[in-house]
């Protein structure tokens, strides 16, 4: 084959996913973490939400958009080639928007990252059931999916959009008559401009705001406000029993008690990948150290 000239590829913007399989400002889904294997990370959570969508909502419906064209549709004139070419556009954004299934995967914007688009219910009350399933039946059921993090609502990634968005966006859960204990968890992925510090105050003084009586617990809350940051978009949920359920993870949920200490490396999360030292850890490696010292002397 002959090589194209190497100007025909500068400067040209790069692809991005059709038909809105990007993730974007007014969307809602579930967020999955996951452990080097997007893509079977997709399988495993189209196979549990497919699995329990259907006991919750009932098997998918499809309709057909042809067979609701009006008459005066199908009889225009097809000899106008521009009026003919935009209703068969017109007519496949339609029906494309018909058959959109229940859980759609959309392009996230971050490694390890997948973004279950959903349509018709409540990712929060779906995936509390499944967290809730397991960790009474302690049945594993996925293998690359960490955590699965509902996300009733997003916004842009800047601090005036989200207290404006989040003014309205809390009232279920704290406007008074509405009070409960809370935590924010705040994780950024590929952002800069954004400062934790900023992002959690200014939130839990919208959250004092609307009822004084909503107060800070960060051992045991009612309830836990997710911020997801990922790139120029802000992915907000409030989640119940994050605590018990291992901060919504999948591999530790499943887990007895007694099983807790010990974990599989291949199944941490981002936060407990990190090695943490403690001072009885120090001490315990500076003995060993003078006792190796010792020995070579």
């Amino acid at each position: 084959r002959k090589r194209r000239p190497k100007g025909q590829f500068s400067g040209g913007r790069p692809k991005r996913p059709r038909g809105g399989r990007q993730l974007e400002a007014g969307m809602r889904g579930i967020l999955i973490t996951c452990n080097m294997n997007e893509r079977k990370c997709v399988g495993e959570a189209y196979s549990l939400l497919g699995e329990y969508g259907d006991r919750l909502y009932g098997p998918e419906q499809f309709s057909d958009h042809e067979e609701r064209l009006s008459g005066s549709e199908r009889e225009e004139d097809e000899d106008d080639v521009e009026a003919a070419l935009k209703k068969e556009v017109g007519q496949i954004r339609a029906s494309t928007e018909q058959k959109l299934r229940r859980f759609q995967s959309v392009e996230s914007g971050a490694n390890n990252v997948v973004f279950i688009r959903t349509r018709g219910i409540e990712p929060e009350n779906l995936v509390h059931h499944i967290l809730q399933d397991m960790h009474t039946t302690k049945k594993k059921k996925t293998r690359v999916i960490l955590r699965m993090l509902p996300i009733s609502g997003t916004c842009k990634a800047f601090m005036e959009d989200m207290k404006k968005y989040t003014e309205t966006f809390f009232e279920p859960w704290f406007k008074a008559p509405n009070k409960g204990t809370f935590q924010i968890v705040y994780k950024a992925r590929n952002n800069s401009h954004m400062s934790r510090e900023e992002v959690i105050k200014e939130l839990a003084g919208i959250v004092g705001s609307l009822n004084p009586e909503n107060k800070v617990n960060l051992n045991n809350p009612q309830y836990t406000i997710v911020v997801e940051i990922i790139k120029n978009v802000c992915c907000l949920s409030v989640v119940k029993d994050y605590v018990l359920f291992r901060k919504y993870n999948l591999q530790e949920v499943v887990k007895s008690n007694k099983d807790g200490p010990q974990q599989n490396p291949s199944s941490l999360t981002e936060e407990q990948n990190s090695k943490v030292v403690t001072p009885e850890t120090e001490k315990e490696e500076e003995k060993s150290s003078k006792e190796i010292k010792q020995e070579n002397e």
